[in-house]
C-alpha cells in the first residue's frame, strides 16, 4: 500500500489510524505500507515537523518524504490517497479521502490470500 498524506491535512490525519492498524494486523502476512509525505504548505516542508508528526501517529509504516518531485505532482491534490498493488506491482485499488476502510481491508486480505 502506498499512502499519500501530509500532516496538515485533516482527512489524512483521520485515515492514519486505519492505515496503521491495518499494518499491525497484516504486516506479518506480507503487507508493506509506504507513506509518502507530500506537503502542501511551507511548514509541512520542514523535516523536523514531519518527524514529529510521524512520531505522534505511532505509525508502523515506512515514510518517504518528498518536497518537489514527480511523486508529489502525482499525489496533489489527492491527499489521504491510498493505492494498493499486488505482489507483482500491478495497481489493483485506489481510494481518495476518508472512508472505504472495510473495502480496503477486504482488498488487502484478498491480496494476501
Amino acid at each position: 500500500m502506498v499512502d499519500f498524506w501530509t500532516y496538515g491535512c485533516i482527512n489524512c490525519v483521520h485515515t492514519l489510524p486505519h492505515v496503521c492498524s491495518g499494518t499491525k494486523s497484516t504486516g506479518s502476512a506480507g503487507l508493506v505500507v509506504v507513506g509518502v509525505h507530500t506537503p502542501e504548505f511551507a511548514n509541512e516542508h520542514d523535516t523536523n515537523n514531519v518527524r514529529q508528526a510521524i512520531g505522534a501517529t505511532a505509525s508502523a509504516t515506512r515514510v518517504a518524504r518528498t518536497n518537489k518531485s514527480r511523486l508529489e505532482r502525482l499525489a496533489q491534490p489527492l491527499l489521504a490517497h491510498r493505492v494498493l498493488a499486488d505482489r507483482s506491482g500491478e495497481l489493483v485499488y485506489s481510494h481518495v479521502g476518508e472512508g472505504a476502510y472495510d473495502e480496503i481491508e477486504r482488498t488487502i486480505k484478498r491480496l494476501l490470500g
